[in-house]
């Protein structure tokens, strides 16, 4: 055990000890996959009361039971999903042979080796599973990780830097903290796959970085995730599991509903629904310990100057709870701000927060069409029974993820992919996507015992029936 990594400089002598680590250790074994697995399993049973506190503290109110269940349970939900899978996913992958070698007793298959180490940038709205859900992908391709917590949560960093130095070999998992110049040199460095978590923006800096040194990256970024509600919905059931995704973490979550597409004819039966749900769910705003806080006075002042700036350009603003907001902390009612104007800051920028746009529309295809207008997001929901609509939508729309019916619910599936397209990120994680993610595929030709190239004028020099042999074989 060693003292967790406060400078670049200590990361990038660790990194080359990696290095060396990996290129005298060979092939990865099921053993030492599973142990290292194991160890982080551990470290967050061990700890998990530490942690939920850390979060709580840095959010200004986070009821522990949802840091347990979002954070903690989701990312032992990868962790031993991970462990208890990587043997099937382990094993060379036999390949057909091309002709004539096929029937000449060559031989091919794929191998998956691992990358090497891999550097994990995690964000502050799910501190812990931004980074042990991905690591638990790393791991089991037989990776050795680099993690690094956001600095928007400095407790649950400085707990994290604690107990990983603790608990962990740093050859296995190594953790490094600090502000904004760690996580610029951080995506900087030699990593052999890095991934990140957070805005877009930010985003391309990470991947501008990473391409100083060729570094392959897994962008897990947001967008503005839009929820259709089809006319054949049961409107006041979408409205109600909507409104408690909407509630979910405050807001503060990646897939978080952004934009709700309602029926003209349906608006007033579905707001009533929606803030009925959400009222229930959280009838008190201040001093209520289930609503959780937004995460800092920054957030907080965007997304209020948000609301404030539709309302000024003309939108109707429903809040719910019906309640006064609060003049001192982070907990706001919901404010729901109904067909604002498309030029204003919460119809193009991500809300990530107690706020959210209704937007009515007559014609489906309008849409489509306008959710096609902008960056692919990172998840889109649809609800309704019409199955040609349904179709329609999926079949015409680009997003990373789908929930039909309800939302948030596909970024829980273990067994498969989660991951954005075009803004909304690149590449995986979760289940065999991430295993494969995190590894390099080598494709290995065994040749077969006899060379009949020569005997057969494929070798120079050329006899005249070599290009007409080729050319017997250019057929449609």
């Amino acid at each position: 055990m060693s003292a967790q990594l406060r400078t670049p400089e200590d990361l990038s002598g660790l990194l080359k000890q990696h290095r060396a680590a990996t290129d005298g250790q060979g092939a990865v074994d099921v053993e030492t996959r599973k142990r290292r697995l194991q160890a982080v399993i551990d470290l967050l049973v061990d700890h998990h009361q530490e942690l939920c506190a850390a979060m709580a503290a840095d959010f200004g109110g986070r009821p522990i039971g949802f840091s347990l269940m979002n954070d903690i349970l989701g990312s032992l939900g990868s962790l031993k999903y991970a462990r208890d899978h990587l043997e099937e996913w382990m094993g060379p992958e036999p390949r057909q042979v091309f002709t004539p070698y096929d029937q000449m007793g060559a031989q091919a298959w794929v191998q998956y080796q691992p990358k090497g180490t891999v550097g994990i940038i995690g964000t502050w709205n799910a501190p812990i599973f931004t980074l042990f859900s991905p690591l638990a992908s790393a791991l089991s391709a037989g990776n050795r990780a680099v993690l690094k917590p956001s600095e928007v949560v400095p407790e649950t960093a400085r707990v994290l830097g604690r107990i990983i130095g603790e608990c962990l070999d740093p050859l296995d998992v190594a953790v490094i903290t600090g502000g904004v110049e760690i996580g610029q040199a951080f995506a900087g460095m030699p990593f052999d796959h890095l991934v990140f978590t957070g805005s877009t923006q930010v985003g391309k800096k990470i991947m501008r970085a990473a391409a100083d040194n060729l570094v392959p990256v897994t962008l897990e970024l947001g967008g503005k995730s839009p929820a259709i509600i089809g006319s054949s919905a049961d409107i006041r059931e979408a409205a109600r599991r909507l409104a408690i995704a909407k509630g979910t973490n405050g807001g503060q979550l990646c897939i978080s509903p952004d934009l709700l597409y309602v029926p003209e004819a349906a608006r007033e039966e579905f707001l009533e629904a929606f803030c009925d749900t959400y009222s229930t769910l959280y009838p008190t705003i201040e001093g209520n310990p289930n609503v959780v806080s937004v995460v800092n006075d920054q957030h907080m002042a965007r997304i209020d100057g948000y609301v404030a700036q539709a309302q000024e350009a003309g939108a109707e603003l429903v809040r719910c709870p019906d309640v006064p907001v609060p003049t001192q902390g982070r907990k706001r009612p919901l404010s729901i701000v109904i067909n604002p104007p498309l030029t204003v800051d919460i119809m193009r920028e991500e809300i990530f927060g107690p706020a959210l746009v209704l937007l009515t529309y007559s014609d489906i295809n309008h849409v489509v069409a306008e959710i096609n207008s902008g960056e692919r997001p990172l998840a889109l929901y649809y609800f309704g029974e019409d199955e040609a609509e349904r179709t329609f939508v999926l079949e015409h729309t680009r997003s990373g993820g789908v929930t039909l019916d309800d939302a948030l619910m596909h970024a829980a599936m273990e067994d498969a992919p989660f991951g954005g397209v075009g803004a909304s990120g690149m590449g995986h994680y979760h289940g065999r996507e991430g295993f494969a993610e995190f590894s390099h595929a080598r494709t290995v030709f065994r040749s077969a015992p006899v060379d009949p190239r020569g005997e057969w004028g494929l070798l120079p020099p050329f006899s005249d029936q070599f290009a007409a042999m080729m050319a017997a074989q250019v057929t449609r």
